[in-house]
């Protein structure tokens, strides 16, 4: 029986995410999604008492994708600039093909204002960004002094544009381009000079395991 309930749950929860990213928050009616996960008004009420509850849950489904990539990747001892440059990549891809992902942001700014919820996406994304860019300081990976916070501002001002990039139907092969042209840009004004060379803007490995993904 719980086993049932979680795969009703998860249901739910992909099909918020599917009509949240189509129609947006507002848009979205609990009727709707329940008729797109093929079940009653009824079982949705069981496990979501409100929208602003399902939107929670898709929220945090994006949180937990996220959190399994940044796992896999510090289990992969990347440099922290590197690791930020997949990330960039990773969150551009995730963007073109899966909803959940985009649903996440796409409620985060329809909601802006509110009481964050513990899974919201767009937190998560720029608390990982900001530790990382942590990270590359103590490495000794940044330009300027410990003090200085503009690359953290930098970083973040350019990673909140990927969703824009991401929206604009490019096929994955132009994404990557695009990203890549972003890095090549944006490694000058952040690491020390003659280091640009030691980072791979197009997250090769990572692009190509995504693209047979897809």
């Amino acid at each position: 029986m719980q086993a049932r309930s979680q795969r009703t749950r998860r249901r739910l929860v992909a099909a918020g995410a599917q009509l949240f990213d189509r129609r947006g928050y507002a848009g979205a009616t609990l009727g709707q999604i329940a008729q797109a996960a093929g079940l009653t008004k009824g079982a949705l009420y069981f496990h979501f008492a409100s929208k602003d509850q399902l939107a929670d849950a898709v929220q945090q489904q994006g949180h937990a994708v996220l959190r399994d990539f940044v796992s896999g990747q510090r289990a992969a001892d990347l440099a922290p600039v590197q690791a930020l440059i997949d990330l960039t990549h990773w969150l551009a891809w995730t963007l073109y093909a899966d909803p959940v992902i985009r649903a996440g942001l796409r409620i985060t700014s329809e909601r802006a204002g509110r009481t964050p919820a513990a899974g919201d996406f767009h937190q998560a994304w720029i608390t990982e960004v900001l530790l990382l860019a942590d990270r590359a300081r103590t490495a000794g990976d940044l330009r300027g002094p410990a003090a200085a916070d503009g690359p953290q501002t930098l970083l973040a001002a350019a990673v909140c544009g990927i969703g824009v990039l991401s929206g604009r139907g490019m096929s994955p092969g132009e994404l990557r381009r695009q990203m890549g042209a972003l890095w090549d840009a944006l490694l000058p004004a952040l690491v020390p000079a003659g280091h640009t060379g030691r980072y791979d803007v197009h997250a090769a490995a990572l692009t190509e395991h995504l693209a047979g993904a897809l």
